[in-house]
């Protein structure tokens, strides 16, 4: 029997300046570098865990805005789902690091996709990135659909089989607790 995938959240967290910058974090424990995000704590929805992932690893308060996708991935033998939102943070931080992240940095889109150490995150920053950096209004319009699917291809040709059966199951199981949950049911 499967096991029930973890259920985590967080941001692509933005600051303004004189070029929009994105807060990646480092790990302490395994000293790499990540989106900010977290697991949700019972009775939390996954938009209040990401409002609080966020502040913990980046010490920033923040305005959370409009959410931007999901990411899933196996995690210590279990599926992790992690919902992402846009969020801006103003001014500095507010409060002291949580004791599992080492460092902030607040980078530039590009800096910051070359920064991350998962694939999967840097795939994933590739495609909402440039989406949350023109909802903000500090680019562009973001990439065709096309063109980020593409990308997305891109970085899936580099999974062996079984790992591609595994996306593939892990999206078929997740589309059916979305159906589920838009019926109620959940």
């Amino acid at each position: 029997m499967a096991r029930a995938p973890v259920l985590a959240a967080g941001g692509i967290v933005l600051r303004r300046g004189s070029a929009p910058l994105i807060a990646v974090v480092r790990q302490r424990k395994r000293n790499e570098w990540v989106l900010p995000k977290g697991k949700l704590v019972d009775g939390e929805t996954p938009k209040e865990a990401a409002h609080r992932e966020v502040l913990e690893e980046t010490g920033h308060d923040v305005a959370v805005h409009e959410f931007l996708g999901t990411l899933v991935y196996q995690s210590g033998g279990r599926s992790k789902v992690v919902h992402f939102w846009r969020m801006e943070a103003g001014g500095g931080p507010i409060r002291k690091l949580m004791n599992d992240v080492k460092a902030v940095d607040w980078l530039t889109l590009d800096d910051a996709i070359a920064r991350l150490s998962r694939e999967y995150e840097r795939a994933f920053l590739n495609q909402v990135g440039p989406i949350a950096l023109a909802a903000a209004g500090l680019a562009s319009e973001p990439p065709e659909p096309a063109q980020a699917t593409d990308e997305l291809g891109a970085a899936l040709q580099n999974l062996t089989p079984a790992e591609a059966a595994s996306v593939d199951e892990l999206r078929h199981g997740l589309l059916q607790k979305v159906k589920a949950w838009l019926r109620g049911e959940a």
